[in-house]
């Protein structure tokens, strides 16, 4: 293993080779389960990183190994500079990637196709227009749903990310599934996770059994194919047979992955995460901007990464609001 591998690689023998970087912390939704109903106190402008200061950074983690980028926000396409960003980062031999909730992508889709970012994910919770407005509180659903063709139209790799709450769409599992019937596209549903502001509890989520039953009650068991799982794989993967697209089971929650976990974040004000789920973070940003390296920062931050879930094992851990909820809401880590 080379020094600049090691440097990525934890105490549990997992190489972090993803790198997730938020570009903002503004939406131009509001989805329930991301931001607080009463949203959150953004960080000043000056606290948040250049597209210089992103490529940099990101520079850093690309010659100690890092491989794999992904924009995230917020979202990503709000921010006016997001074309510099792209071009800086495409200078790295990195895959370049983004989560977008869709509705700028028409906008944009040019300098995607210019740079080469083929990989997009885009979050749309419901195939129902008026549901739509009631999580995002906006009329955004034909738009995004007219950009996701786009994006196929143009040979665009697409997941769809659906986050599942019972009571509200995991009546539409199926119609998900049914899809990929007629779109290559990978649907991928999302357990229901907890962070600051967004009233989780336990009762709100969809296990992988659940969305496994209803699928079964619907298609034949010869016809739901089990895919190879990718390596370093968060979601579980399945195929209707006969069909274009497949989906996918991120169960962070039931049936988590952290043993494969290869992934680490950027917030936009420049401060590194390990897990998704810890609520530790190390600036980056104040030394890089005062001309110091950041690798042994990066290094100590991977080193002190928990086995599993910032160290909350059982899901009953999971729903102590104590262990979780001084983390930043979804928004403001990215993602």
């Amino acid at each position: 293993m080379t020094a600049s591998n090691t440097i990525l690689t934890d105490v549990f023998g997992r190489r972090h080779n993803y790198l997730r970087i938020s570009l903002l912390e503004k939406c131009n939704l509001r989805c329930t389960y991301c931001m607080p109903a009463d949203g959150i106190a953004l960080s000043p402008k000056a606290s948040l990183m250049t597209a210089d200061e992103i490529f940099g950074i990101a520079q850093t983690f690309a010659q100690n190994g890092v491989d794999k980028i992904r924009l995230t926000g917020g979202e990503p396409l709000l921010r006016k500079d997001f074309p510099e960003i792209i071009a800086k980062l495409a200078a790295l031999n990195i895959s370049l990637s983004i989560t977008t909730n869709g509705i700028l992508i028409d906008r944009h889709i040019d300098v995607l196709k210019q740079f080469n970012v083929k990989k997009i994910n885009l979050s749309l919770d419901t195939l129902v227009s008026s549901k739509f407005h009631s999580i995002t509180l906006r009329n955004q659903f034909e738009k995004v749903v007219d950009n996701l063709h786009l994006l196929l139209n143009h040979d665009f790799q697409v997941k769809v990310n659906v986050v599942l709450m019972k009571g509200f769409n995991d009546n539409e599992i199926v119609d998900f599934v049914k899809l990929t019937q007629f779109l290559p596209i990978s649907v991928r549903f999302i357990e229901f996770m907890p962070f600051a502001g967004n009233e989780w509890d336990r009762s709100k989520m969809v296990s992988q059994n659940e969305i496994l039953s209803l699928v079964g009650n619907t298609f034949a068991e010869d016809e739901i194919q089990k895919l190879e799982d990718e390596k370093n794989f968060t979601a579980r993967t399945y195929k209707i047979k006969g069909f274009q697209g497949d989906f996918g089971i991120i169960s962070s929650i039931t049936n988590p992955f952290c043993d494969s976990c290869n992934r680490i974040r950027l917030t936009a004000d420049g401060k590194i995460k390990n897990c998704l789920f810890s609520n530790s973070e190390t600036d980056l940003l104040t030394p890089f901007r005062n001309g110091e390296s950041i690798t042994n920062l990066i290094s100590e931050s991977v080193q002190n990464k928990k086995k599993v879930r910032a160290g909350m094992v059982t899901i009953d851990e999971m729903n102590d609001p104590a262990k979780h909820f001084d983390n930043r809401s979804m928004i403001a880590i990215g993602g």
